[in-house]
């Protein structure tokens, strides 16, 4: 385990516009396409121009060069432009990226982004098709040959031995679902709006990966988010009520891989997001008991639960009662399996409405939200919450 202090990043930026595409499962148009909307969208929100942007923050997946969507957007120079690895657990750490260029001068106002035709073009659920020789492939090579072939099955494998450990059953996966679902339901902009879940249908849908049931596994969508980020101080003059970062943290374990990290001493945790849960407590000086609401990334029901319990909300094994008496108001958009799988972007939007008051599933009185990104891979998290 390392050792660190506490990081001097906090409170030197803001959140200061959200924008997005609709969310679907056929755009019918480019993804540079749809980055570029959700730019303007955002900076709109913001208040902002395109000539305003300095700066743009992406993950390594995506296709729209940073260059062609300042091209193409109407941006002019650029003083800075970033990019993230590993998939969803980026979502967070564009955010970071954008804080820290701000907090250091380097960038003024800096949009993340992440677009995808991930329905209708490329679908990662689908599995490994092919693969370029790399030090990735080689440890992914361990496991393709006996059929562990989707991010499902990789999940799947952890999914099992946290049941066992704990002696709980696959309904205990439903929790989330549910309450994914019934937040969804009511977002006019979620694929599932109306249409909730109980835990009977949780436990008819049919199995994708042994202990993982269809609705344990988040959509597959096209679309597009964007974030824009400057200055605390900037902040304050323009439309939105600033979402400050609080803190930000990324984060990788011991024997870390990509999904497959079966060779760990115990697979009923998720060390990764244990690191950045260390990082964003002893930046921000805040609890579990502090937060209002949690964004937690729900790419997979069984990573809900482990990621509560890595940021010690619950016991270990403890996180599906958590879930069950809504003790922590959760995904208040729907999340991934109810609104849209936006590789987590999506989610830091809600945590912004949410302190704004603007949420469709307003919590009264938000103050401070956590928000975390892809888990079983490298990752990241933020707590953003209200100025003053």
């Amino acid at each position: 385990m390392s050792i660190r202090g506490r990081d001097t990043l906090g409170g030197r930026a803001a959140v200061v516009g959200i924008g997005a595409t609709e969310f679907s499962k056929d755009s019918g148009r480019s993804e540079l396409k749809l980055a570029v909307e959700a730019v303007r969208a955002a900076l709109d929100d913001a208040g902002l121009s395109p000539a305003d942007v300095d700066g743009l923050v992406t993950f390594t997946m995506d296709t729209s060069p940073e260059i062609t969507v300042a091209q193409a957007a109407g941006i002019g120079e650029l003083s800075f432009f970033s990019r993230i690895h590993y998939g969803g657990g980026a979502a967070c750490a564009t955010v970071q990226q954008a804080a820290l260029a701000v907090a250091s001068g380097v960038a003024e106002v800096v949009v993340c982004y992440r677009a995808f035709n991930e329905r209708s073009g490329r679908r990662f659920g689908s599995g490994v098709q092919h693969r370029e020789p790399s030090a990735e492939g080689t440890a992914l090579g361990w496991n393709l040959p006996f059929g562990l072939l989707t991010p499902a099955s990789w999940v799947a494998m952890a999914a099992q031995r946290y049941l066992h450990t704990y002696g709980l059953t696959p309904e205990a996966f439903g929790h989330v679902a549910v309450t994914d679902r019934r937040h969804a339901a009511t977002n006019p902009a979620a694929y599932f709006y109306e249409k909730p879940i109980t835990l009977a249908d949780h436990a008819a849908s049919r199995w994708i990966a042994e202990p993982l049931r269809l609705l344990d596994c988040c959509q597959e969508t096209d679309g597009g988010q964007a974030i824009v980020v400057t200055s605390v101080e900037r902040a304050r003059d323009l439309p939105q009520p600033p979402a400050v970062i609080v803190a930000a943290a990324q984060g990788a374990g011991r024997a870390q891989e990509q999904m497959t990290s079966f060779y760990r001493d115990d697979l009923t945790g998720l060390p990764e997001m244990g690191v950045v849960a260390r990082q964003l407590w002893r930046t921000s000086g805040l609890a579990p008991g502090d937060i209002d609401v949690g964004i937690i990334y729900d790419h997979f029901t069984p990573f809900v639960l482990m990621q509560l319990e890595e940021f010690g909300f619950c016991e270990p094994g403890g996180a599906a009662e958590f879930v069950a008496a809504d003790t922590l108001s959760l995904n208040t958009h729907g999340g991934q399996l109810g609104e849209a799988y936006l590789h987590g972007m999506n989610g830091i939007a809600e945590a912004v409405r949410q302190l704004r008051g603007t949420s469709v599933n307003q919590i009264p009185g938000a103050a401070r939200t956590l928000v975390t990104a892809g888990t079983g891979v490298p990752t990241s998290g933020l707590i953003l919450g209200a100025d003053g």
